[in-house]
């Protein structure tokens, strides 16, 4: 079985409340999201999300992952399939920890398993590339929203 994980890193110069209350902002996410073009469903340990992603270069997906972990204003995480346990294995996570003066450091990541990753490399590349992308726009935004506050 092949296993592999992508993990991207920013730090935001906003507090984590701020970020997290972009990234939880399911209806608003198309607004300033390049990569995640679409998320809704209950933020809730257990819920299904319904997640359309559109890495660069390479066409939309659709999938319906269950969340596994959430801890508001630290941790965010999901796992989706294709078909059955095994063939096809994504959990996806978003971490936010604290910096000194206010900032967020923002880790995006994703651990893949199953036998058929070993298929899929350029379209992981073009995941992480999707990642950066979206760690970007979200710094972007979450800057533009904290300037002047004094949070």
């Amino acid at each position: 079985m092949a296993i592999q994980q992508i993990e991207t890193h920013i730090e935001i110069n906003a507090p984590p409340r701020q970020v997290w209350a972009l990234l939880t902002d399911f209806p608003r996410m198309p607004e300033w999201n390049p990569f995640i073009r679409s998320l809704s469903g209950s933020l809730e340990v257990g819920s299904r999300l319904h997640v359309e992603i559109v890495p660069p270069g390479k066409s939309g997906m659709r999938f319906k992952p269950a969340i596994v972990e959430l801890a508001p204003e630290r941790e965010l995480r999901w796992l989706g399939r294709v078909l059955l346990p095994g063939i096809f294995d994504g959990e996806h996570y978003f971490l936010l920890a604290p910096v000194e003066g206010n900032r967020t450091r923002f880790t995006q990541g994703e651990n893949f398993n199953g036998f058929l990753v070993g298929l899929f490399g350029g379209t992981l590349t073009a995941t992480e590339n999707g990642f950066r992308a979206m760690n970007e726009a979200l710094k972007q935004r979450a800057e533009m929203g904290s300037k002047g506050s004094k949070s």
